[in-house]
């Protein structure tokens, strides 16, 4: 008996290394992730209310009315009892009602376009504060992020200051992406021809992990990446590096970095043609392309000189019917009368 506890002990053994795992997702280093970390722990305390209970009474029930236990009260005419009603319909309505209010709540304030009202629990964000643009590019099957107001551009490589609010736009190049880094906040879809976006801010300096959590194809396990938090002096001295030291990254160059390919080594950009993210986000990187906005545009302005010409003939068949009617009809009525 001895030797078989010892061994099931051993086999339990490997879960203690469990202890050394990261739990990113409820020990995060970003505002909005620990606000869905404590949502993640609210619900499931929330649900285990009912859980619990339901299990030990489901052990507690087979136990209790055993077939070998004869001092167990058997009543076959029972069928109802009010209080026991109350409590079964009553403590799980009770806490769907509260799951439901939370859940409310925490979809409009963690609403991702919307803009930061603090850094944490205890620092609002100063109304001339302004966050940080940061454009991003799901390739096939890597990261690109492009700085507009840094002037610069980077592959599978993310840098962003501590304590300053961040909005991503983020878009796709071919197929349907997700762009998550759990440390910071919740996945955002990224989608060709669409711009979604993400508002957030990391608080903590240190070394992340971004990747797709969002099947792409042949190379998606490698579509990872790494993000840095920094404080504001390092991030400026890594602007500037990558400034120096980074090639040009026009359309021509973006065009290759379109073509699928995996694992692709960190690259830096010192400089950017003027609106390419706007460029890919449109569909008309190549040179002749008609802008998927502007084909838009064309369209709505078509559709509104058509609805204008309906619009037109049928006030004009109106005006003419009153015509009709204020000339034609006293002659009528002058026959009629003769």
């Amino acid at each position: 008996m001895t030797s078989l506890i010892t061994r099931r002990g051993l086999m339990l053994l490997p879960l203690t290394l469990l202890a050394g795992c990261d739990w990113v997702v409820l020990n995060p280093s970003g505002d909005i992730a620990a606000q869905q970390g404590q949502l993640i722990v609210v619900s499931t305390l929330l649900m285990l209310l009912i859980i619990v209970p339901v299990i030990a009474l489901t052990i507690l029930f087979a136990w209790r009315y055993r077939k070998s236990n004869t001092e167990a009260k058997y009543d076959p005419d029972w069928d109802h009892s009010t209080q026991l009603e109350l409590v079964i319909w009553g403590a799980p309505l009770l806490i769907i009602i509260a799951l439901g209010l939370i859940t409310w709540i925490s979809t409009h304030k963690l609403d991702p376009y919307r803009p930061l009202d603090r850094l944490d629990a205890n620092r609002p964000i100063s109304a001339a504060a302004e966050p940080l643009t940061i454009e991003v590019v799901a390739l096939d099957w890597k990261w690109l992020f492009i700085y507009p107001e840094q002037g610069i551009a980077t592959i599978n490589e993310l840098a962003t200051p501590v304590d300053v609010p961040i909005r991503f736009k983020i878009t796709a190049s071919t197929v349907m992406n997700s762009f998550y880094i759990p440390a910071l906040a919740g996945q955002i879809y990224a989608m060709p021809g669409m711009e979604t976006q993400l508002n957030a801010v990391i608080n903590e300096p240190g070394t992340f992990d971004g990747f797709s959590a969002n099947f792409s194809g042949a190379g998606f396990s490698h579509m990872r990446f790494k993000y840095h938090g920094m404080d504001v002096a390092d991030f400026d001295q890594w602007v500037k590096d990558a400034k120096k030291n980074g090639s040009t990254l026009d359309r021509a160059v973006y065009t290759q970095l379109e073509q699928p390919s995996e694992r692709e080594p960190v690259r830096h950009f010192g400089k950017v043609a003027p609106d390419l993210y706007h460029a890919v986000l449109n569909r008309c990187v190549a040179e002749g392309t008609v802008c998927m906005n502007k084909i838009m545009h064309e369209d709505a302005n078509r559709m509104k000189v058509q609805a204008a010409a309906r619009n037109f003939l049928r006030d004009e068949k109106t005006v003419l019917a009153e015509i009709d009617a204020a000339v034609c009809t006293p002659s009528t009525n002058l026959l009629k009368s003769n």
